[in-house]
This record gives C-alpha cells, sequence and structure tokens, in this order.
C-alpha cells in the first residue's frame, strides 16, 4: 500500500466538501486528507506533493495555478494495463523473477529533464512494493525492481501512468529487448508542416514583392486568410505534441524543455491570426509554418543521428566473456556468443552463471544478490531454473542451457546501479542543477526581450520572443557527458577493456593514487613453472587433490590442476572456500584441503626457504606437501610502471612473502609503499585509509582476493585472464593481454574529460551566441528552429569525432 507521509499531516480525514485537491484538483469526494494547510483527496496526490515537498520543488505548483497534477490512479487506467496480469506477458516483460522479487524495464517517452528523473526514481516512496527504480535516460527507460506479493506488474504501471510517466508496451517488440519506436505519427505531421509551408510561402511572394500599398487589399486579404486557413492544421495538429508536452510539464508543475517551445509557437501564430482577422497586417504564417517544418525536420534529424550514435556507442558487445562447456568427456572454453540452447556448461564457485539454465548435476547454491542486491543463496535442486546473473556459491555445477542471453544483458547487469545505489558523477549534478534552470532563465530573457522591443518596435516583438524562445536550448549541454563517455567506452571496448558506465570514465579521469595487487595482476600464471615440496602422492592422492581444486577459479588452483591434468576426478561434497585462505571438501569421505598454512592447520616450515605463491595441501591428518607455483611478470610491465610513475602515486599489495622486493623496489622505486602477506582485510584497509587522505584510488586485482578492496577504491579494476572473470565488486574488467597499456587507457581517461569541457564551452557559446543576436532582433524563428536541434545533433557529432581522434592518437586499440 502507500507509504506513510514524509512530512507530518494534519489529524486525518475531514468530513468531504467543496474542498479541490491541492495536487490534480478534484473534488474531494470521500473525504479530505490534510497536510498542514494543504488538502488531498487520496493518499497517492498527497504522496506526490510530500515528494516534491522534500525536495524544496513546490515552487512549481505556482507555475500555473490553474495547471493541476495528475491523481495517481484511476478505474481506466487499471482496465488499460489489464493485459499485464497475464502470467505470460509478465514472463516475457520481466528481466528477472522470483518469489520475492522481479526486475522489468519499462520505455517511458515522457521523460524529458532531471526533475523527470528525480520523481522516477522515487517510486519507492509511493509503494512499499516499488524496491527500486532507476532511469536510462538516453533510452528513456526506467528498470524497476518490485515485490510481486505487494504490488502487480499491472499495478506498477498503472503507479508510473497516474503521475504523468504511461509505459509504452509493446509486446511484439520483447524479443527484440528494447528495439527502436518508429512513430509514424511523426512523418505524417511532417508531411502536413511542410505542404503548409510551402503554400503560405507562395502565397506570400506577392505581398513581399508588391510592397506597401501595391497589393490590391481584397487580393492581400484573400491570400492572408488562405494562408490562416492552411496554418491551423500546422497549429492544431503538428504542434500538438510540443503543447502537450509542455502541459504534462505544467501540469507536474516541471518546466521541460517544450515550454519554451510551445510559447513561442502560440506567440507567433496568437500575433498573426490577429493581424489577420483585425486588418491591421499580414502576420507572419510564412515564419510560423517554416518554424514547426523545421523544428520537425530537426527532430527526425536529431532522431536518426542520435539512433546511429547509440548504435556507434553499443560497446557490450566487445565483452571479453567465455564459458566453459562440456562436450562428452572434455570441456572447453568459448565465448559466449557461440553459447547455444542445450548446450551443457560448467559453472565453478563464485562463477556467474551467463544465461537461463536447468540444473543437471550437482549442488546449486545461488547467489543473486548481483541481480536483486540481496546477497541470501537460494538452494537450487536438480531441474530447477537458474537465472542468467546468479553466482554459483559451493563446488561445480553443470547446467543445461534453456534460453541463451546475449553479453549486452549481463553488461546491463552489470553495468545496472539499481541495486547499489551509486551515485550520480560530479559532471553529471553539474548538468542536471544547470538544465534545472535553464528554462526559467530562458523565459525571463525572453520576458525582458518582448517587453523592450513591444515599447520600441512592436511589430518585431513577437519574431524576438519566439526566436529567443526558441534558440536557446540545453539539450546539447545535458548531451555532452554521456555522449563523450560513452563514445569512450566504445573505444575502451575495442581493446576489450570493459568500464560498467560512463562514470566509470570520470572517475578514472580523476585518479592521482594507483594500488597494484601483485599475483595475478603484475604476475601471470600462464607461463608459470610449478614445483611440489614434501610427501610423495599417489595417484588416488592426487586425484583427490585435482577434485578439490578443480572446483575453484582461484588462478593458483587453475594452475595446478593444469599441471595435474589428467588424473581421476572424484566425486566432492562439503565444498568451501574463503578468499585469501584457501579451499576444502570432502573426497571419499576425506577432508582435502589446500590454501596457506594456517588454512591447512599447519605451521610454515621454519628455515627452508620460502618460495612464492605456496599452496600447501593435506589430505586427511596428514601433511603431503607444498605446490609452489614461480611466475613471470607479465609482459611490458617494466615500460607500464615506469609510464605511470611520472603522474600517480603508486603502491604494491601481495598475500605472498618477499621475496621478490628487491626487483619491485628497482621496478617501482624504493620509495614506493609495498605491503606483503596482506589479507583481503588488510587490502580493503589501506585502500579506505587513502580515501580518508583524499587520495582518488585506482585498485587493480584478479577479483577474488582483493573484491573488498576493488569496491571500495574510487575506481576498482579487475584483470581477466582465460577464465569467465565477471566481477560484480569492480567496475571495470582489462583483459590480461591489453594490460601493459594501462596508460594509455588512463591518458585516454583524461582526454576524454577534456572533451567534455570543451563540449561545456562549445554549448555555452552556441547559447550566448543565439541569444545575444535574437535578443537583437537579427534571428528569424525560422533560422532558429533550425538552429536548436542543430547544436544538439552538433555536440554529439563532435564528441563521437573527437574521442575517435582521441583515441588514435593515443593509441588506445593496437594497430
Amino acid at each position: 500500500m502507500l507509504k506513510t507521509p514524509l512530512i507530518q499531516s494534519g489529524t486525518g480525514k475531514e468530513a468531504a466538501s467543496e474542498v479541490a485537491c491541492f495536487h490534480c484538483g478534484d473534488r474531494c469526494t470521500s473525504g479530505v486528507i490534510a497536510v498542514g494547510d494543504k488538502r488531498f483527496c487520496c493518499h497517492g496526490c498527497k504522496a506526490v506533493y510530500e515528494l516534491l515537498h522534500a525536495k524544496d520543488l513546490c515552487r512549481y505548483y505556482s507555475v500555473d495555478e490553474a495547471g493541476r497534477g495528475v491523481k495517481p490512479a484511476d478505474d481506466e487506467l487499471t482496465r488499460r494495463f489489464e493485459f499485464l496480469d497475464d502470467p505470460v506477458v509478465v514472463e516475457r516483460l520481466c528481466d528477472f523473477a522470483d518469489n520475492r522479487r522481479q526486475v522489468v524495464t519499462f520505455y517511458v517517452p515522457g521523460m524529458y529533464c532531471s526533475s523527470c528523473i528525480w520523481l522516477l526514481e522515487k517510486l519507492n516512496e509511493l509503494h512499499d512494493g516499488i524496491l527500486s527504480s532507476r532511469v536510462d535516460f538516453l533510452r528513456k527507460e526506467l528498470i524497476v525492481a518490485f515485490n510481486p506479493d505487494s504490488i502487480s506488474l499491472r499495478d506498477v504501471a498503472v503507479l508510473m501512468a497516474s503521475i504523468g510517466y504511461e509505459p509504452v508496451i509493446h509486446l511484439e517488440s520483447v524479443a527484440k529487448r528494447r528495439s527502436r519506436f518508429t512513430d509514424k505519427k511523426l512523418y505524417y505531421k511532417l508531411g502536413v508542416a511542410g505542404f503548409a509551408f510551402g503554400n503560405v510561402m507562395l502565397l506570400s511572394f506577392p505581398h513581399y514583392l508588391a510592397g506597401e500599398g501595391g497589393l490590391d487589399p481584397s487580393f492581400r486579404k484573400f491570400f492572408t486568410y488562405i494562408s490562416l486557413v492552411l496554418s491551423l492544421p500546422v497549429f492544431f495538429y503538428c504542434a500538438f505534441d510540443y503543447f502537450k508536452s509542455a502541459w504534462s510539464g505544467l501540469k507536474r508543475r516541471f518546466l521541460n524543455i517544450d515550454v519554451p517551445i510551445a510559447l513561442g509557437i502560440i506567440v507567433l501564430f496568437g500575433r498573426s491570426a490577429f493581424e489577420i482577422v483585425s486588418g491591421t497586417g499580414a502576420g507572419f504564417l510564412d515564419s510560423f509554418t517554416g518554424l514547426v517544418f523545421f523544428l520537425l525536420v530537426g527532430k527526425v534529424f536529431q532522431k536518426k543521428s542520435f539512433d546511429a550514435l547509440t548504435f556507434d556507442r553499443d560497446y557490450r558487445s566487445f565483452f571479453p566473456l567465455s564459458v566453459t562447456v562440456r562436450n562428452g568427456s572434455t570441456e572447453n572454453s568459448i565465448p559466449l556468443t557461440k553459447l547455444k540452447v542445450g548446450d551443457r556448461m560448467i559453472v565453478r564457485n563464485h562463477e556467474i552463471v551467463p544465461a537461463d539454465a536447468v540444473v543437471i548435476r550437482g549442488e546449486a547454491g545461488i547467489d543473486y544478490s548481483f541481480v536483486t542486491g540481496e546477497s541470501d543463496v537460494v538452494p537450487q535442486k536438480s531441474g530447477d531454473v537458474i537465472y542468467a546473473g546468479g553466482r554459483q556459491v559451493g563446488p561445480a555445477i553443470e547446467l543445461e542451457v534453456v534460453r541463451t542471453t546475449e553479453q549486452s544483458r549481463l553488461a546491463q547487469l552489470w553495468q545496472n546501479d539499481v541495486f547499489h545505489g551509486s551515485g550520480r558523477s560530479r559532471l553529471t549534478r553539474v548538468v542536471d542543477t544547470m538544465s534545472k534552470y535553464f528554462t526559467g532563465a530562458i523565459l525571463a530573457v525572453a520576458a525582458v526581450s518582448g517587453l523592450y522591443w513591444f515599447m520600441h518596435d512592436p511589430s518585431l516583438a513577437p519574431l524576438v520572443i519566439t526566436a529567443v524562445l526558441i534558440v536557446a536550448c540545453p539539450c546539447a549541454l545535458a548531451l555532452s557527458t554521456p555522449f563523450t563517455f560513452g563514445s569512450a567506452l566504445r573505444w575502451f571496448g575495442r581493446t576489450k577493456v570493459y568500464l560498467k558506465n560512463t562514470d566509470v570514465v570520470e572517475s578514472l579521469a580523476n585518479v592521482d593514487t594507483i594500488v597494484f595487487d601483485k599475483t595475478g595482476t603484475l604476475t601471470h600464471t600462464g607461463s608459470s613453472r610449478v614445483l611440489y615440496d614434501g610427501d610423495e602422492l599417489g595417484p588416488r592422492e592426487l586425484s583427490m587433490i585435482e577434485s578439490v581444486l578443480y572446483h575453484s577459479t582461484h588462478p593458483l588452483s587453475r594452475r595446478i590442476l593444469k599441471e595435474l591434468g589428467g588424473v581421476e576426478r572424484l566425486p566432492v561434497t562439503g565444498f568451501e572456500e574463503l578468499p585469501g585462505k584457501g579451499i576444502r571438501g570432502v573426497v571419499g569421505g576425506v577432508e582435502v584441503g589446500a590454501g596457506s598454512a594456517s588454512w591447512v592447520g599447519l605451521a610454515e616450515d621454519k628455515g627452508v626457504r620460502v618460495l612464492p605463491s605456496s599452496v600447501y595441501v593435506t589430505i586427511g591428518d596428514a601433511k603431503r606437501g607444498r605446490f609452489s607455483v614461480i611466475g613471470g611478470y607479465r609482459r611490458g610491465v617494466e615500460e607500464l610502471v615506469r609510464s605511470l610513475r611520472k603522474r600517480y602515486r603508486l603502491l604494491v599489495l601481495s598475500g605472498d612473502h618477499e621475496y621478490d622486493r628487491p626487483y619491485l623496489e628497482e621496478l617501482f622505486g624504493e620509495n614506493t609503499k609495498m605491503l606483503f602477506r596482506q589479507s583481503p582485510e588488510d587490502k580493503l584497509a589501506l585502500v579506505r585509509e587513502l580515501k580518508n587522505e583524499g587520495c582518488h584510488v585506482l585498485m587493480i586485482g584478479d577479483g577474488l582476493n582483493d573484491a573488498g578492496a576493488l569496491k571500495a577504491a574510487d575506481v576498482g579494476i579487475s584483470v581477466a585472464e582465460d577464465v569467465n572473470t565477471f566481477a560484480p565488486a569492480c567496475d571495470g574488467i582489462v583483459d590480461a593481454e591489453h594490460f601493459q597499456r594501462l596508460d594509455r587507457y588512463m591518458e585516454y581517461a583524461r582526454a576524454s574529460y577534456v572533451i567534455v569541457l570543451v563540449s561545456f564551452g562549445i554549448s555555452f557559446l552556441y547559447n550566448i551566441a543565439g541569444l545575444s543576436v535574437a535578443v537583437a532582433g537579427m534571428l528569424s524563428p525560422l533560422v532558429s528552429a533550425i538552429l536548436m536541434p542543430l547544436s544538439s545533433v552538433t555536440i554529439a557529432a563532435f564528441a563521437l569525432v573527437a574521442t575517435s581522434l582521441s583515441a588514435k592518437r593515443i593509441g588506445v586499440v593496437q594497430q
């Protein structure tokens, strides 16, 4: 049900009378709900008011006293969305569903500004059943998580529509996952406006060519009235969307960008109609029809351009993710794109399930925190369906794919911050604040300009007002950040550097401190040697060790497993893995442990040279020995460190011993802070300490033992090496083969940040120049209508071109 008030309410319901609801304006027929001196007809209207009041947005109620809000629900809306109660429809629409949570993505074309975003992301304060909501403004999408026991999918849609944001639901497009909606009406309106504009211009030629007094009054009257008739469908049909959008914003007390456009259209048409009917002039109907025509042309051009650029920014297709599939007795790693229905895939401990699948074999314990934000492990038995995005906790399981999932689906889950509560970036907050007050400032400039010209040259006043209202546009300012950083993400993706979202690019640009985890990051296990020291192991014992290591994704486990390849694999029960410590499981009734000495209950050998990356193993109560993995440093790491030292503060952490401190000191410098034998908790504490000192920290690790540190850092990047590493804790994944180019990626992030600032400058210059010319009466509404959408497209194109040129100049993509 609807939530309780955010602020102190009155005594409750009062006797109903001729009292109008403060929010929606309806007569309160079933009682009055009081909040201070305000009266509401229902809890929904009161809740919307309280949301606005909490953010000091109630000034929008004074925009138009005659305008009213939207009542939260009615029978007509409920009937309209009745089809959403169909379980088949719910299954097709929902991205994720279980008994406690469902996640759905709605297309909401009615969102226009930061105020819309703010209100849509507060849906959870309108109803207890809404768990969270998150806006993707460029795609006009709202991702909603809700509890199906408290609110149905239909009620969610009704709630959104009742506050003015009705979702557009096309079931036939669900299989295509948010395909673009083509509005044929836009082209019909463009055709009508073009026809009217051409004919009105033709009818205006005699008046222009004849000059004052040169055209017979009867012909002039005839031509102007024909022009007026041709202009009526342009005003009432072609320009209707602008009026509808502006009115919708005013009813919700929001000044969206269509408010000044609608006012300009009304002023120009109204003044023209008055002059023609009163016989005091010929009006400006050629300018009016041309204005609407070019606005619609700009809308089509803008939509086509943005659709093309959005496709160009679809960096998710480069996502470096693979999956292990079983074919008979062999196991192979294949790209996720080649996964198909019926494939048997192996998912090990802490690995992400990459596609909807059925449990075939194994003890499945699924952690859906990546999808739902809740970390409870859900037991799944053979035959149960597991959704993509769940993480296996326990021994390896075998699944059969029942529905393939595009890479972009997993990328969307990872990229989505709905369940992690991350805030917007600093640049985005600045843009939101400026855009919020932009429309009000433009209305003030138009009013002052109109008043000035009305006193000096009344004939120019409507043209100046219209030009000022049309030419100024905050869209270019708002698009600078997403298009620049979005294009940068695409270039990062081409070199197998996948960042969670555009905010990560900005955070990378502001980094001043880099913390390296040594094992698996600076070093690699691919070409390493494995040494064994201890009791002799027979075939049975080797099989027991190999069987336990098989279920782990740790790089050392995978390397030792490769060394032991070919031995018989035995069933494992009671599998357990503790990051930074080790693993254990029961094989044939005997406990097998592998990891640090303390994990397996042993003391480290005294007087024995400690080898790097030691993995102690025990079988039962007897000590069996120690595997040591001797690996080299990654190719190009020396050049990388030398480059990064010039600009950043560097630190090195390791869970290993100090055997290669001399080499690291020579590489990083003696003054570089290096800490060894660090537990995951120690790494997390260090990152927090650096942030408390005011550092902007980049943490680079393997995503396993340092997950806490990766999440705590301003930016956490995981290095993926030949496993389907997909760590929810990190902000980015870098393919190990491209790790040595990290300095170039950092430089490119800084260059992208500069491009955003330049885009801001271009947008400000455009608005200042356009307003200056418009206020001076030197800019016609027709030219304004062309310049307004052109400015947005120009900024988007500049961002795309500039980021592309920077990527090539810096050498982000290896030639």
